[in-house]
């Protein structure tokens, strides 16, 4: 054996030793090490110790020494197996972490999806497309960092130079049922993600609501589509004013899955569906612009979320109300200065046009408590801010109850995609409503403080008594900055925090009080 190549995927180490045969028919296998007492020395996982005993020793003989290999890096070998093309081991890091209260993080499963990532990663870039993965102690987390780890978005690229698309499945010895909860968190992650990836153009307000239709309908949802009409005749005019600059009409998609009884409460997602925001007459720079074409990721993750609490069957009423529009500098373009009148009757300031995302989901949100909610949780890329303060280590989160707050925390640190709590304080409603000749002002007084001048502005728009979870995703929902998480490859969009609302509602469904053993 000799190696072929050593390339570099960020933090991730790939040494590919040479082996001859078609790609067509390669399978890979990934399996799991941990770090020894000494950093020359190695410990298999169990499933890759049984492997390795009936492989003849050979992963053993190779990794003496260390070869390498710790958390975030795998090695790629041939000719261990006569079943598996390659086989790559990926580090673990250190054996028995589990709950880190302070890092908010259940280690082993972050640990786990990332050896998933890399090693699945790795064997994509020696030209397997079919990956088999152990289960490295929870299934779950192992479906999820693989699957994560090997999407690509290849829609607009010639066929003849797309790279073969990855399988991935659970080796055997794992957990099934655990494999297909990751999976389905995962794809519906990933479906988040192209849509997030789709450009403008092939996804405007009308393409996404039939795509929504083709998505979810099928599991079992509902969803009507609210034209202009519908808008006006409810006198959703904040809405119907954000939009006035494009040409494309736009909708109001009111989706919904009962999975309980109708006399239960429903909770109700909202997500930020600006199709495509050039900032309106406040226009963007173009430099970076194009990222904005996944200024619907509120809506993208929102509608993902409840595509698979059907899937999954969870014992719970959602309802989802997605605004569609584009924010573009149209000869009716909304104007620096304007104002216009919420649902509620509040008088709204439009300051600054590329403040658009809160203003399009004020009628939605106040159109809430038709549906009487027991909790309303609004997703968007609302605010710059966010990015400058929690880059892309945290989604910010705003809430007016410690329970919920209890519960999103708990499901942030289950799924690894955290979550951290702003103030939602008297402070910032000041700064947003006190002026003399309106109600709310869109920017508010600064200087500074965008995310919760943002949620702040939101919350005078949530029906009186009703629980309220707000999140802020422009730093985590955009493109992947490819730090802290190998599962999502840098300058791709991210999809997040999918899974974490994913968790979220199977806690309220199902109430537990640990997660699943790792």
């Amino acid at each position: 054996m000799k190696i072929r190549k050593i390339s570099y995927l960020g933090h991730i180490i790939i040494r590919t030793y040479a082996d001859c045969g078609s790609s067509s028919t390669r399978k890979g296998l990934v399996l799991g090490a941990y770090d020894g007492c000494t950093a020359a020395e190695l410990k298999l996982t169990k499933i890759a110790q049984q492997f390795d005993e009936e492989t003849g020793g050979k992963i053993k003989h190779l990794l003496k020494g260390g070869a390498g290999i710790k958390k975030g890096t795998a090695q790629v070998f041939t000719n261990i197996s006569n079943d598996f093309y390659s086989v790559a081991i990926a580090g673990l890091g250190q054996e028995g972490v589990g709950l880190n209260h302070k890092e908010q993080l259940d280690e082993c499963k972050e640990n786990i999806r990332w050896a998933a990532a890399t090693g699945a990663r790795a064997l994509q870039d020696s030209e397997i497309s079919a990956v088999y993965v152990e289960n490295f102690t929870n299934s779950e987390s192992a479906a999820e960092g693989s699957i994560l780890a090997v999407w690509q978005y290849q829609d607009h690229k010639n066929r003849e130079h797309q790279r073969p698309n990855v399988k991935t499945d659970l080796f055997e010895g794992g957990d099934k049922d655990g494999w297909a909860r990751g999976a389905l968190k995962a794809e519906n992650q990933n479906f988040a993600r192209k849509i997030e990836e789709t450009p403008g153009i092939l996804m405007t307000p009308s393409l996404f609501a039939q795509m929504a239709i083709d998505a979810v309908c099928p599991c079992g949802v509902q969803v009507e589509v609210r034209d202009r009409d519908w808008l006006e005749t409810k006198r959703m005019n904040a809405f119907l004013t954000m939009a006035k600059g494009s040409c494309e009409e736009p909708l109001l998609l009111d989706i919904g899955y009962c999975g309980a009884p109708p006399t239960d409460k429903p909770i109700v997602l909202i997500g930020k569906a600006v199709t495509f925001d050039t900032g309106g007459l406040c226009l963007k720079n173009c430099k970076g612009m194009s990222e904005y074409r996944a200024d619907l990721a509120g809506a993208a993750v929102t509608l993902a979320a409840i595509k698979c609490a059907a899937q999954m069957a969870l014992p719970i009423n959602i309802r989802a109300l997605i605004p569609l529009c584009e924010n573009m500098p149209g000869g009716r373009a909304v104007k620096p200065g304007d104002v216009v009148v919420g649902l509620n009757g509040k008088t709204i300031t439009i300051a600054d046009t590329d403040n658009e995302g809160r203003i399009t989901l004020v009628d939605p949100l106040v159109y809430s408590k038709t549906f009487l909610p027991c909790l309303v949780i609004t997703t968007a890329s609302l605010t710059a801010g966010i990015r400058w303060g929690l880059g892309s280590g945290a989604t910010g989160v705003f809430t007016n109850s410690n329970h919920v707050w209890r519960e999103i925390v708990r499901a942030g640190t289950e799924s690894g995609d955290r979550v951290w709590r702003f103030p939602f304080w008297k402070y910032y409603k000041q700064k947003v409503t006190e002026y003399t000749s309106i109600d709310v002002h869109n920017v508010g007084k600064g200087p500074g403080a965008q995310p919760p001048l943002g949620a702040a502005f939101l919350k005078e728009f949530v029906p009186k008594g009703i629980d309220y979870l707000h999140f802020d995703i422009t730093g985590t929902g955009l493109l992947s900055t490819g730090i802290g998480a190998p599962y999502l490859r840098k300058g791709v969009m991210t999809g997040r925090p999918v899974r974490t609302i994913i968790q979220f509602l199977y806690q309220v469904a199902c109430p537990h009080d640990k997660g699943d053993e790792c």
